[in-house]
């Protein structure tokens, strides 16, 4: 899938954030974006069918969320369990360098089979090689040791994918945890710019688009805070969590510069791994609202791809395990039901070619009140209004539409899939904000 331009996104569905050359409301509206575009940036992280994991009970949890895509490696689950799993439920993948110590062979013939099969969304760098570390030819780096061989590694991938006529036209996504650099080899760039001061020359490439693990639960932004998933998808320096600007901005280790603040607000970006472990403050349901927020968050702010971590917990690693839509035995969390119902509500499966626009405001918004507007292939209008109020309250708000709709519906995801409202004639609705989104559809 190619999503439309990102800075199109940004102007079109960001409500209290002021983005340069955007005003909301001008030339009679926001501009709407494909509900199916949003959809199909919701992925989760998963193994598939090794450490423990059950190829049918993956189909069965994937289809329940209507998550569209897994991020994984190609492991040795080979390409039956993958043909299973597009065959059945159309899944997509990103496919992963792996540790670079066996060379770039295996998941780039992997990456072939799913280009062919229609099912590859990217190929991804290496996994935090600050936490674990890489070797290429035979020598580490990572971890507290020199990057340059990650650097060299992920130069040399990237040429290699780009000189495979298979996969010439498929976006790289770069390492994570680019701001643990203990010496500056530039991994904060996707291509090092002139006068960065790198070690490795400008011109260097690594990537196509910036890859971050913006956990929004992070020593830096305990919970429960407002805002809590909001400000771990800003761009900016303003972010409290790991987020983009510490990794490829200013690097949180070392203060390597990398993009400027604006560059950061416009750079392409994807998150492959968020979420929280259930645990003090953060209950089932608060995981459950955040997980929604979450992926409306990622995506209002321009991530074009966000995967949660994790499809299901883990059995085979000892630690906070809580963190899947689904236990170790496969009982749905309350983060799985919720999401069944934010994509059940917004079910689209073709992205609408010219999406309208709509005059709608919320007087004196609160500003842990945010909004999403999408539209169906149908012409239907979503827009999802939804509150980060974490630290407790309620904002009671008004949303204007602009005009009178003859039906507007009003949906809770925790409540369900069915309308708790319908209004005829009006041009006004009234929310009470706190931790969960509300999606008003009209046309």
């Amino acid at each position: 899938m190619k999503l439309i331009n990102k800075s199109i996104i940004l102007c079109a569905v960001v409500s209290g954030m002021a983005v340069p050359g955007c005003t909301a409301g001008n030339d009679k509206g926001v501009q709407a974006v494909p509900a199916n575009d949003f959809l199909s940036s919701i992925g989760v992280n998963s193994s598939i069918d090794t450490r423990g994991e059950s190829l049918d009970k993956t189909l069965e949890c994937m289809q329940y969320l209507g998550a569209r895509w897994i991020r994984s490696g190609y492991g040795a689950k080979g390409f039956d369990s993958f043909d299973y799993l597009i065959d059945k439920g159309g899944i997509k993948f990103s496919m992963s360098i792996g540790t670079g110590t066996s060379g770039f062979e295996a998941p780039i013939e992997a990456a072939k089979h799913l280009k062919a099969r229609g099912a590859l969304i990217a190929m991804e760098g290496a996994n935090e090689p600050n936490n674990w570390t890489i070797t290429y030819n035979g020598k580490e780096g990572g971890g507290s040791l020199s990057w340059m061989p990650v650097a060299e590694c992920h130069r040399d991938f990237y040429s290699a994918i780009k000189a495979t006529p298979e996969l010439a036209d498929v976006d790289v996504w770069s390492i994570t945890e680019a701001g643990a650099q203990t010496d500056n080899v530039g991994l904060q760039f996707t291509t090092i710019p002139e006068g960065a001061g790198c070690l490795l020359p400008a011109g260097t490439t690594f990537a196509d688009v910036v890859n971050v693990h913006n956990y929004f639960i992070h020593p830096n932004w305990p919970a429960p805070q407002d805002n809590q998933t909001w400000n771990a998808s800003d761009p900016s320096s303003a972010c409290r969590a790991d987020g983009l600007y510490g990794n490829n901005g200013l690097t949180w280790l070392n203060k390597f510069r990398g993009y400027s603040e604006d560059e950061c607000k416009t750079v392409r970006k994807v998150t492959t791994e968020t979420g929280a472990t259930i645990g003090g403050v953060v209950t089932e349901e608060m995981q459950a609202r955040m997980y929604m927020s979450c992926y409306l968050a990622q995506f209002a702010r321009g991530w074009e791809y966000t995967a949660m971590y994790i499809l299901r917990d883990r059995s085979d690693e000892a630690g906070n395990q809580t963190f899947g839509f689904y236990t170790t035995d496969y009982r749905p969390r309350q983060a799985a039901h919720y999401l069944h119902n934010l994509t059940t509500i917004l079910a689209d499966d073709t992205s609408i070619s010219n999406p309208g626009k709509v005059d709608f405001s919320i007087p004196e918004q609160p500003e842990t009140v945010h909004t999403l507007l999408l539209q169906k292939n149908d012409r239907t209008y979503e827009l999802v209004v939804w509150g980060e109020k974490y630290a407790g309250g309620t904002d009671d708000i008004t949303v204007s539409l602009g005009k009178k709709y003859r039906t507007v519906k009003v949906y809770d995801p925790t409540k369900g899939t069915d309308p708790v409202q319908t209004l005829t004639g009006v041009s006004e609705v009234p929310l009470a904000m706190t931790t969960h989104p509300y999606i008003l559809e009209f046309r």
